[in-house]
């Protein structure tokens, strides 16, 4: 074989390893030769064919389980966790016939004589209310109707009235600021047993 056909068939193959990688590239040296690297390509596997009688079985096993799962699960929701701290206890349940106390019959007389009681405490509280509101509108009036005559008068003296004075509310606290330390004391290391009950869907 001629040189010319040495050259073209070298062209030819790099030619074809710049399309695919996997073809043997030549340089600018005919002579010289190098393999691309290994892609680790395989063909596709075949697909195996499963007989649809399984495909439905396995499909109703999960269908099956789901159901179960979801049945469970709404089994637990009505299941409320018990409160023990709003549980009556089982003493008191045994002694309920001798704490029961018997609702005493009222005579119209009582019930006429409670109802006016009522309506007396109510027109009480209603005057004791009014009595209230207008002396504190007196107050409030009298006390801007003051404001408006000092701020006339002199507009320093209004400044210092209408400040807050901090003596209406003394307040002082005397105390040691770190706590010290105690001498030969060993931490604890915060372990502890957990005793909590737990219920059928806590995680």
């Amino acid at each position: 074989m001629s040189v010319f056909h040495l050259l073209n068939n070298f062209a030819r193959l790099s030619v074809c390893s710049a399309v695919n990688p996997r073809y043997i590239s030549t340089y600018s040296n005919p002579l010289y030769f190098q393999v691309t690297n290994i892609l680790l390509g395989e063909p596709l596997k075949k697909k195996k064919r499963i007989d649809p009688q399984v495909i439905k079985m396995r499909e109703d096993r999960k269908r099956k389980k789901l159901e179960k799962q979801i049945k469970r699960l709404e089994r637990i929701v009505k299941q409320l966790k018990p409160i023990y701290e709003c549980e009556v206890p089982v003493k008191l349940i045994e002694e309920k016939e001798k704490r029961l106390r018997k609702v005493t019959v009222l005579s119209p007389e009582e019930i006429d004589r409670r109802a006016l009681l009522q309506k007396e405490w109510c027109r009480y509280k209603l005057n004791q209310w009014l009595k209230d509101s207008n002396t504190i509108n007196s107050i409030l009036l009298s006390q801007e109707k003051a404001l408006k005559e000092l701020k006339a008068e002199s507009e320093e003296l209004y400044q210092k009235a209408i400040e807050f004075d901090e003596s209406f509310l003394p307040y002082s606290v005397f105390g040691p600021v770190n706590t010290p330390a105690i001498p030969d004391y060993e931490a604890p290391d915060g372990a502890y047993t957990d005793i909590s009950i737990k219920y059928i869907g806590e995680t």
